[in-house]
């Protein structure tokens, strides 16, 4: 009988994680929904701040689903014009000063997007945080006076993504992301991204 109480205590314990998990799963999920969703448009600043200088920038993002997006940049005025076109898995920068459209090869996803420490693969999410990474709830927080959901993302053994360990904070009751930090893979933390209005 004991060791029957035992199995049921144990497998209690691995139903109420894999819960979790699921709802760390359904949390992520929900949020890049509300981000993607069938079409995007907005337009954003983005600062990039170092010990030495800081550069803020200004663009137009347009998407369709997963597979088309378009960015326009807007400021600074010497990178006004500047466009990036992604169809699939192909994209393409155009540089209006050179009157030239230039095609973006893979290997060069992975690499620094205008000087930031975003990617050409993280403007036209070629990887995603849905499929590619697991989840799990830490618990929550208040960020910036709202209740938000705390999710741990780890790549998948076979997925080939940049980050090593991201951590996302999300609004709890309709999913809008907060913040999320991005750790390389020596644990250092790379990169802080803040969604505001």
């Amino acid at each position: 009988m004991e060791r029957y109480l035992w199995g049921l205590f144990f497998l209690l314990v691995l139903v109420a994680h894999t819960k979790a998990e699921e709802s760390a799963a359904s949390i992520v999920k929900k949020a890049d929904d509300l981000l993607r969703g069938k079409t995007q448009v907005g337009t954003y600043t983005m600062t990039v701040v170092r010990p030495q200088w800081q550069r803020t920038m200004r663009f137009r993002f347009w998407s369709q689903g997963t597979d088309k997006s378009f960015i326009l940049m807007l400021a600074p005025a010497k990178e006004r014009g500047v466009t990036f076109l992604k169809l699939g898995r192909e994209m393409w920068n155009y540089i209006p000063k050179i009157n030239r459209a230039i095609k973006i090869p893979p290997s060069m996803m992975l690499q620094s997007w205008m000087g930031s420490d975003f990617t050409n693969d993280d403007l036209v999410k070629e990887s995603s945080v849905v499929h590619d990474y697991t989840h799990t709830l830490l618990g929550r927080e208040r960020i910036r006076g709202f209740e938000a959901y705390k999710v741990e993302l780890k790549p998948r053994p076979e997925a080939a993504v940049v980050w090593d360990r991201i951590i996302e904070w999300i609004r709890v009751g309709d999913y809008v992301p907060l913040k999320a930090e991005y750790y390389n893979e020596r644990g250092e933390r790379v990169r802080t991204l803040f969604f505001l209005d």
